[in-house]
């Protein structure tokens, strides 16, 4: 991979292209940001530094000392005719004036916000009572320029690997306030989040807070979801943990004055108008239970939007909106980059003073994730008329599934997964059942950790409450046939079937394609990879006719990546009970499969498979189970890792 740069450089007017002698990626080139400075400009860089072109609009000319006082009352009239100019009708209507100023020193004030972590106060960030001080977010604006394709992956995957940890640490969290309430009784429930949040903290794992990135955040895509504020902090998309404007304040700015990074539009207030592409963004400050109770001043964020149109500087937006069925009763999605192209101050519906900021969308950017959302909402309820043409069925599993299944090409002709018989589940050989324990367990209400069941899983369940897997393991046993436990019980989870709608789909990247027309939440059961499982004597034989076969020994391990907390606990140990032989077995799909066979290979999945018995105990022959690894957004493909390839061909084994 390429060497990439950071220029540190007072003068942000001006951009270096130094020579550099790293040959290892670790950051991506990083160009600084245009800021206004306090005095007058430096200095032209010697003649024998380059300079680029700066990608940024020009600003206003900077201030010499002799034009400095000058300059100050400049900015004075300019804020003066914001207030009393365009507000003095309003002002007359509504008999209030009291937000104009009382002294020039007022109006000009602004009131440094604090550090957004002094937002966590109440969080307990160090369970064991060790005191800790955390670094402040830096203050240095910097944007991500000229990524190589090796450079995305290894930011994406940093990215990847960083929610994941977040999304089973949280998870985790939960299930063990769960124990605890079992034994202490009832008590407030724990948040998660919250306490996920904390822990990433106090082991120096919150990402992007050694600059301030304008721009797009290097690993995060557009239509990422996610389901906690939280999160949004720890990746470094939106570092503030409840304010909508992220921003670097007047007091750790350059030259004092603020700029915006990234807001979040969730419809908190009640000025606003959102119509996708362009947004009435309503300022902050005022509000009491998502009423204007007060007038809105320019100051902190709202200043911090301001300031930005100013400069022409984009800001990252993150919307916010209500979904059920997740991990909460909330997601917010990243929507790409907007310029704020106007502002003003205007009477709310309250009848208070707001400032209101108009935001458009940059070009050329891919559809908006909340859009994605909306259209594939429409297509759960009528495909046909939300997408007329590229259906080719509306239910490739013939009804075998609990929902159906779309198949859409509007690529080419290619019909040819309607020429499999569908599986809903694995065809294992009769003498898989015959013989081992027949024993389950005589829970007759709910299972608990002491049953047998959860005593075969090493004495616990692999799933929390809402049938998320806490945990990767080398095999999970789930309640079967012999148990007396309710069909409700939550070890109960994958032999219940899909629980989403899906879509195979012809891609010109892949082939075929699977994707959801659901938002799956990170570590659900998403589908079993279904095929005729073969011995190896049979597999010999289909081989040499050249049939389609998948072996489950090459499935990469990912298994155990789902749930690793060595980086949280020094004491974690990767589960290695219940213990399996090796997989001796094969599947063939030539004739008969599902849905899972359509999706495709990636060296950083966003699925992985999971061992699981239910049916019978025989170790040798589990089901392989699709489990998610991240949120993965509607209309997104699901990706697994197929592993090694195939010693003779050197090619995956892919049903595509």
């Amino acid at each position: 991979m390429g060497s990439n740069t950071v220029i540190p450089t007072q003068d942000l007017n001006l951009y270096l292209s130094l020579p550099t002698t790293s040959t290892t990626t670790v950051i991506p080139k990083i160009e600084p940001k245009i800021e206004p400075l306090d005095g007058p400009p430096l200095p032209p860089p010697p003649l024998h530094v380059p300079t680029s072109p700066c990608p940024f609009p020009s600003p206003a000319p900077l201030s010499t000392p002799a034009s400095a006082e000058a300059d100050v009352y400049s900015e004075y009239d300019r804020i003066s005719d914001l207030f009393r100019f365009a507000f003095a009708q309003r002002l007359e209507k509504y008999k209030d004036d009291s937000i104009l100023p009382d002294s020039d020193e007022n109006l000009l004030a602004i009131v440094p916000v604090e550090n957004p972590d002094d937002q966590l106060s109440n969080v307990d960030l160090t369970p064991r009572g060790r005191a800790r001080k955390f670094p402040a977010r830096l203050s240095e604006l910097v944007r991500v320029m000229d990524l190589k394709p090796e450079d995305r992956s290894y930011h994406r995957d940093l990215i990847r690997k960083n929610r994941m940890l977040f999304d089973s640490l949280r998870v985790f969290i939960v299930v063990e306030d769960e124990k605890h309430r079992d034994v202490m009784g009832p008590h407030r429930k724990a948040r998660g989040d919250l306490k996920a949040a904390a822990l990433l903290r106090d082991h120096g794992l919150w990402l992007n807070r050694d600059k301030r990135i304008v721009g797009d955040l290097p690993g995060v895509s557009i239509g990422d979801v996610f389901f906690f504020r939280m999160e949004l902090c720890v990746v470094g998309l939106h570092g503030q943990v409840q304010a909508g404007i992220d921003y670097v304040p007047a007091s750790q700015s350059s030259n004092g004055e603020p700029i915006a990074t990234s807001v979040i539009v969730s419809g908190g207030y009640e000025d606003d108008e959102d119509a996708g592409d362009v947004i009435i963004y309503t300022g902050h400050g005022g509000q009491d239970n998502h009423r204007q109770v007060q007038h809105q001043r320019l100051e902190q964020g709202n200043l911090a939007l301001e300031r930005s149109m100013n400069y022409g500087l984009e800001v990252r937006v993150i919307r916010g909106f209500k979904y059920e069925g997740g991990a909460s009763d909330k997601v917010y999605v990243y929507d790409g980059l907007y310029r704020i192209v106007e502002t003003w101050f205007d009477v709310g519906k309250s009848g208070f003073g707001v400032f209101k900021f108009k935001l458009v969308r940059i070009e050329d950017q891919v559809e908006m994730g909340s859009a994605v959302m909306k259209l594939a909402k429409s297509l759960k309820k009528n495909p046909l008329e939300a997408r007329p043409n590229g259906y080719v069925t509306l239910d490739l599993s013939m009804k075998k599934e609990n929902f159906p299944v779309f198949f859409f090409n509007d690529i080419d002709g290619d019909h040819d997964p309607l020429y499999y018989e569908y599986l809903s589940s694995t065809i294992f050989p009769s003498f898989v059942y015959n013989g081992g324990s027949q024993t389950g367990c005589q829970c007759h209400g709910g299972c608990s950790d002491n049953c047998f069941c959860a005593m075969k899983n090493g004495g616990e369940f692999a799933y929390d409450r809402n049938g998320i897997l806490v945990r990767g393991k080398p095999l999970i046993f789930e309640c079967g046939l012999h148990c007396r436990c309710l069909p409700t019980c939550r070890n109960r989870v994958t032999q219940k079937g899909i629980k989403y709608r899906f879509e195979v789909f012809r891609s010109r990247e892949t082939g075929w394609g699977v994707r959801s027309l659901d938002l799956i939440q990170a570590g659900s059961f998403i589908c079993e990879y279904a095929g005729v499982v073969l011995t190896q004597d049979q597999v010999q034989i289909f081989t040499m006719n050249g049939d389609s076969l998948i072996h489950p020994s090459r499935f990469g391990d990912r298994w155990a990546e789902w749930g690793d907390l060595s980086q949280i606990f020094s004491d974690y140990v990767r589960p290695a009970y219940p213990s399996i032989p090796p997989l001796d077995f094969a599947m063939d799909v030539s004739r008969m499969r599902n849905v899972a066979c359509y999706m495709s290979h990636s060296s950083s999945p966003n699925a992985m498979v999971q061992l699981v018995l239910y049916d019978h105990n025989n170790l040798s022959f589990p089901h392989l189970m699709v489990f998610s690894m991240e949120n993965i957004p509607p209309m997104r493909e699901i990706s697994l890792d197929y592993g090694v390839p195939d010693e003779l061909t050197g090619k995956l084994a892919l049903c595509n």
